[in-house]
């Protein structure tokens, strides 16, 4: 894919290989097949983000995350909440994520990493790479274990039925006990197929879903401004029967067609939903600085949501000499539905922070639910053109269409619609062939999320709103494999908080301007990193910012934010490795006066890995301790709600591929 390929390399070769090795495969593969990759099922005992990681913006490989940015979180915003989730490129409308199962890695693209996307979005795009099932038998087993009581285990596998037909199967059971002292079970499966009908064709559905249980942790709300006090960890401010229950299913079939020399047709259809049996918030309300506040629970009726979505996306390729020119002509749809509200509000009364909730389960009263339903497509056309040595350019115009009706059964619902046109255009220059200079501009229609569990509307969907982005930077070869990237951004967008009655809603614009850096690759034969830094200057603006009691920060705003990650492989022991992960970030804005910040942290991990054979098997054990210093804090919530850091936690993990 293009981003892979322009970052191992940033200009020269790679730009070259990027160009024409998907003309190459033409006669073998589909599109977007990556023959190296799909004995991956089954086989993960070699998993390694910071070795694998190609930037230092957001990467995910099995149980290790590292980067700057993750799908909460990028330049600022969230990318999962404005809808811009793909597999494999294509279009996906999450309700619940695709699990771990089914994942073979999670990419955040922004700057140079999401110049291969054809639609780009601002905030970047949340990229999962298919576990596809492959051509050979696999088997892999992980167990896992910490000293907090935490266990699970996990199985993949890869079966081969025919040469055109592979099977993958995977199951997780995880029994959890949580920084918080709550508890939770979930058990988790997925069935994965491949199957290649024709040479040039693959057809990949799959299956997955997870129930469980999860004691409801509370979250703290101080009497006014100022954080909460000192909070006692590891201690369960219950109560017992505020207990989560429920499941989430994600199905799906992804086609890969090459048509014929020069045209592939690739597509992608998804059903993403979960159904909460019993849901409740906990909340601990005007704290004070002796730990005593009042305890609400707002207890659900079942909830639902559920999507359907997909993309169709044909592709025309035209070879001429050292160009290639690509046309790609899309349509994306999704049909989504939640059913919401309803909920019982239980006041348990005055209560410290420091004792155990007894009360027993009360009779809930519940009343009508509210309803929302989402229609959109989007039609779009894009141009990608590529010249050896000397850069690649893109541009696309989108037609959406997006309707939202929400509102209580047999009342004239709430709608909102909208219909822009969106543009991206963004190009790349190889000035040397090691220097590549990027910039772009990318609108957007997206989804804002859901009112909070602490607002006067908690659970109400709102509206899509219309969004920006600028950015520019460069990429720079210090050596063949350790790659430089360094950008500039400016991304723009309607600033939802709580206004004054503590109803969530549009206060006016916020804007995210910032330059982040990325270091990352093998230093050495033994030594690998992958660091990064972003430096942030957001802030609000409009008829909001003017009000009495708004910021002119975000909720969650920060400045600053530094990633270190390396893995180092001593002389003295093959198979050995060790590795640390660093992460400090600046005091984060906490209310939105901005009167209150949670403080800067930095937080240390150490582990290391040991990879040996077993019965002529590969075998990995992973040992790490978190949160070195044990450091104490919070983590926000939402605007003036709160929860602990975890403390320091050891644990492990055995892998075994058969």
């Amino acid at each position: 894919m293009m981003h892979r390929a322009i970052l191992s390399g940033c200009g020269g070769a790679a730009l070259w290989v990027l160009a024409f090795a998907p003309v190459a495969a033409a006669q073998t593969l589909p599109p977007a097949i990556d023959a190296g990759t799909t004995a991956a099922t089954g086989a993960r005992a070699a998993e390694n983000a910071v070795r694998s990681a190609a930037d230092a913006f957001g990467t995910t490989i099995g149980r290790e995350t590292i980067g700057l940015y993750n799908e909460e979180n990028a330049r600022g915003f969230s990318p999962t909440a404005a809808g811009n989730v793909r597999i494999e490129g294509l279009y996906f409308d999450q309700v619940w994520d695709l699990n771990a199962r089914l994942q073979r890695t999670t990419q955040i693209r922004v700057g140079l990493s999401a110049l291969g996307s054809p639609f780009p979005a601002p905030t970047g795009i949340v990229d999962y790479a298919f576990r596809t099932p492959g051509d050979e038998t696999a088997l892999s087993l992980l167990g896992a274990l910490n000293h907090w009581g935490n266990n699970s285990l996990e199985a993949d596998a890869n079966l081969p039925i025919s040469r055109t037909l592979s099977l993958g199967l995977g199951g997780a059971l995880y029994n959890d006990n949580n920084a918080n002292a709550t508890r939770a079970q979930f058990l988790q499966f997925s069935l994965a197929a491949r199957w290649r009908p024709a040479a040039d064709l693959e057809l990949v559905p799959f299956v997955s879903r997870a129930d469980g249980y999860e004691e409801t942790s509370p979250l703290f709300l101080p009497a006014g401004e100022g954080l909460p006090p000192r909070l006692p960890r590891r201690f369960f401010k219950g109560p017992r029967w505020a207990r989560f229950e429920g499941g989430a299913f994600n199905a799906g079939l992804i086609v890969n067609w090459r048509i014929a020399e020069g045209w592939a047709l690739k597509g992608g259809l998804f059903r993403s939903a979960y159904d909460d049996r019993r849901a409740f918030t906990n909340l601990i309300t005007d704290l004070d600085s002796g730990g005593t506040g009042n305890q609400l629970v707002f207890a659900d009726p079942p909830l639902l949501s559920a999507s359907t979505s997909g993309e169709l996306r044909l592709t025309r390729t035209i070879a001429d000499g050292p160009r290639v020119h690509r046309i790609h002509a899309s349509l994306r749809a999704r049909a989504g539905d939640r059913r919401f509200g309803g909920s019982d509000l239980i006041d348990l009364g005055v209560t410290s922070v420091f004792a155990e909730t007894t009360s027993a389960r009360p009779a809930f009263e519940f009343t009508t639910q509210q309803k929302d339903r989402v229609r959109q497509w989007t039609a779009g056309i894009a141009y990608e053109g590529r010249w050896q040595g000397v850069g690649e350019i893109s541009m696309g115009v989108q037609k959406t269409q997006y309707r939202k009706r929400i509102g209580l059964p047999g009342e004239p619902p709430v709608a909102s619609d909208a219909a822009p046109f969106l543009f991206n255009v963004n190009a790349a220059a190889e000035l040397t062939p090691r220097l590549v200079v990027y910039g772009g501009y990318v609108t957007g229609l997206e989804e804002s999320g859901i009112a909070p569990e602490n607002a006067a509307n908690r659970n109400e969907a709102l509206p899509a709103i219309r969004t920006s982005q600028r950015d520019a930077g460069l990429c720079f070869a210090v050596t063949d494999e350790v790659k430089l990237v360094a950008g500039v951004f400016d991304v723009r967008k309607p600033y939802f908080n709580l206004d004054a009655a503590g109803r969530f809603g549009a206060l006016g614009d916020v804007i995210n301007q910032g330059i982040e850096t990325s270091v990352a690759g093998p230093v050495t034969s033994r030594l690998s990193v992958v660091a990064g830094a972003v430096l942030l200057r957001p802030r609000v603006t409009g008829s909001g910012a003017a009000l009495d009691g708004i910021g002119q920060r975000p909720v969650g705003a920060i400045s600053r934010r530094i990633e270190f990650n390396a893995d180092w492989r001593p002389p003295w022991l093959s198979g050995l490795s060790l590795d640390v992960s660093a992460s400090h970030r600046s005091p984060e804005t906490a209310t939105v006066s901005n009167l209150t910040a949670i403080p800067a942290r930095t937080l240390i991990d150490l582990g290391g890995r040991y990879q040996f054979t077993v019965a002529k098997q590969s075998a990995t054990l992973r040992l790490q301790v978190e949160n070195l210093t044990d450091l104490q804090g919070f983590e926000l919530r939402g605007a003036g709600v709160y929860d602990l850091i975890a403390g320091r936690r050891f644990g492990g993990y055995l892998t075994v591929d058969f």
